[in-house]
């Protein structure tokens, strides 16, 4: 069973691998597509432009979609690697209680500490494995990225490149300026009031 699973989990590995490739190869086809757009627009061929976006479009579809599959292999491959681990420990645990039985038939005390040491350090290990799948079924809980969090992150990577980013996102349309300007309507209105 363990080799088995183990086995899946390397397959899984590959195929999302291989997805990543077909995402960075999708990426520069849509960069190709692209130049070829402004290459059409330079010699006025408005059609071939027209062909040659759809074709880019296309391909940051297809990209996206081969990442998104990817990122569903890796937390499945995280679920299994995490049952692996779990397989282990059960079967070690296991193993210890056979152990600390046949110790208390004896009535060796020295086997009885030593295998309770055994038992206790099989039990840290579970509880670690315990806190990783709690954290692999938080992240999976919640399956997509909060999208305040989405946006704020493409609005950071935006000032940092200097770019104007205000389309399509929650609260990204306000500015320096705009929070400048809304201060100096508030302060006019308040000396207006005294």
């Amino acid at each position: 069973m363990g080799d088995k699973l183990m086995e899946q989990i390397f397959n899984l590995k590959f195929t999302a691998k291989q997805l990543n490739r077909s995402a960075i190869k999708c990426e520069k086809d849509e960069k190709a597509e692209r130049l070829k757009v402004k290459k059409a627009i330079e010699k006025g061929n408005v059609e071939g432009a027209k062909i040659y976006a759809e074709n880019a479009i296309r391909k940051k579809h297809e990209q996206l979609n081969y990442l998104k599959l990817a990122s569903r292999l890796d937390a499945v491959v995280s679920r299994l690697d995490t049952q692996s681990k779990m397989q282990m420990v059960t079967k070690n645990m296991a193993a210890i209680t056979k152990n600390l039985e046949k110790a208390l038939a004896g009535n060796n005390l020295e086997k009885i500490a030593s295998t309770m040491q055994q038992f206790e350090k099989q039990f840290e290990n579970l509880d670690l494995q315990t806190q990783v799948v709690d954290g692999v079924m938080s992240q999976q809980a919640a399956a997509s990225t909060p999208e305040d969090e989405v946006s704020a992150l493409m609005q950071q990577v935006a000032e940092e490149h200097g770019l104007e980013l205000a389309i399509g996102l929650p609260g990204a349309g306000t500015s320096v300026q705009a929070q400048a300007s809304a201060e100096s309507d508030l302060k006019q209105r308040l000396a207006g009031l005294r």
